[in-house]
């Protein structure tokens, strides 16, 4: 079991995680959701003992990481798949770890098994991918056959075949009365692996239930109805009664309604009474994915803005179509090419080709003879035919 009390850590004058208390109990797989920068990974570096906590306490099986006996053998970590020596084999790798932890040689060839590697086993991991990095990982947090395992993101790069196989074995590791803790962003993944969530943001708890539990109290189921179209009078009529029965009824951008508050027979009654068809009526199940946004949407630290200019790709050629409107406000660059007025020169020794003379407050000094572009013009192509280049041969070779 793993254990946190009023877990604290703050680096400098920035508080990463605040005040964190929950159990991970074993027999079950505990997913760990968050949003980027909401302290994951730093609560996990907690746990083994890789930063200390500025305040409270974090145990596994009753004891501080640094005090576990043997903890490599009770604890396996998967959190930077990268975390290798490149010019090593994965058995070089593995084997290396198993000697520093008393584990024997032959432990190797069985996780390189478990995990699929069996047969890159002797090529140096700098040539592996990131999904045969992420095996490889795995495969040394199983090194000592733990009783506790830690994940950090255990599907990033993997194929459908791995997302699979590790969904499985996450099943299986917890039903063998391990305690199995998975860090991830894929909430479909979630939804299918984890028993139990808890889910921080901005360093604070925000959740610590079943998964089931947690998308009741985070979102909202509803119904699907769809109308004849061209039947506005049909339409009134159903949507007066759905309204007066304490349904609320909300149109989607595909013309389908989205009614709350009825189940789904009071909704077929309902248009029966009022004689009108319907085209649709199916239930919607909200998921794990739309119960986590919900819940977190206040805890979110970077957001997108639109792009001002989507869709423009700026004045039309003499004679097209005109193009889209640019946004208002927007200026356009001014003719010709170069930078800004006021634009710097380049720093000393920067690789200025020699002759160059660096732009004045006016734009660009004009470059050195022979630098620019050929005869006729920028760009344009020389009057002259190119003459033929002398051969290099020597001239008894030529004849």
């Amino acid at each position: 079991m793993i254990e946190t009390i009023g877990l604290t850590k703050s680096f400098g004058s920035k508080t990463a995680v605040y005040n964190l208390t929950f159990q991970v109990q074993p027999g079950k797989v505990t997913g760990f959701l968050g949003p980027n920068g909401a302290g994951k990974s730093t609560t996990m570096r907690m746990m083994l003992g890789l930063d200390r906590p500025s305040s409270g306490t974090v145990t596994i099986s009753g004891y501080p990481y640094r005090k576990l006996p043997n903890a490599p053998r009770h604890v396996g970590a998967l959190l930077d798949a990268n975390a290798r020596h490149g010019g090593r084999s994965a058995r070089a790798h593995l084997l290396s770890l198993a000697q520093l932890s008393g584990i024997p040689a032959r432990r190797v060839d069985e996780v390189l098994g478990v995990v699929g590697l069996q047969e890159v086993a002797g090529r140096r991991s700098k040539g592996f991918s990131l999904g045969m990095g992420q095996r490889l990982g795995i495969a040394a947090a199983l090194l000592g056959d733990p009783q506790v395992l830690l994940f950090d993101e255990p599907v990033n790069g993997l194929d459908p075949e791995g997302i699979h196989w590790v969904r499985h074995f996450m099943k299986q590791l917890a039903s063998e009365g391990r305690t199995v803790f998975v860090s991830s962003h894929l909430m479909s993944e979630m939804a299918l692996t984890a028993d139990h969530l808890i889910v921080i943001g901005r360093g604070q708890l925000m959740a610590d239930m079943p998964v089931q539990e947690f998308i009741e109290q985070n979102s909202t189921n509803f119904a699907r109805v769809r109308v004849p179209d061209g039947e506005p009078e049909q339409q009134e009529k159903l949507r007066a009664a759905l309204s007066g029965a304490g349904g609320q009824v909300q149109q989607e951008a595909d013309g389908a309604w989205k009614v709350t508050h009825l189940e789904l027979p009071r909704i077929s009654d309902l248009a029966h009474e009022a004689g009108v068809r319907l085209w649709e009526l199916s239930p919607h199940h909200a998921s794990l994915e739309e119960a986590y946004m919900r819940m977190t949407q206040g805890a979110v630290d970077f957001r997108s803005t639109g792009d001002q200019l989507a869709g423009w790709q700026g004045p039309p050629a003499a004679g097209g179509p005109a193009g889209p409107v640019p946004p208002q406000g927007y200026t356009a660059p001014a003719q010709g090419y170069g930078p800004p007025q006021g634009y710097g020169p380049p720093p000393q020794g920067y690789g200025a080709p020699q002759g160059y003379a660096a732009p004045s407050q006016g734009g660009y000094a004009a470059p050195p003879a022979g630098y620019g572009p050929p005869p006729g013009g920028a760009g344009a192509p020389s009057q002259q035919p190119a003459q033929p280049q002398p051969s290099a041969q020597p001239q008894e070779n030529a004849r």
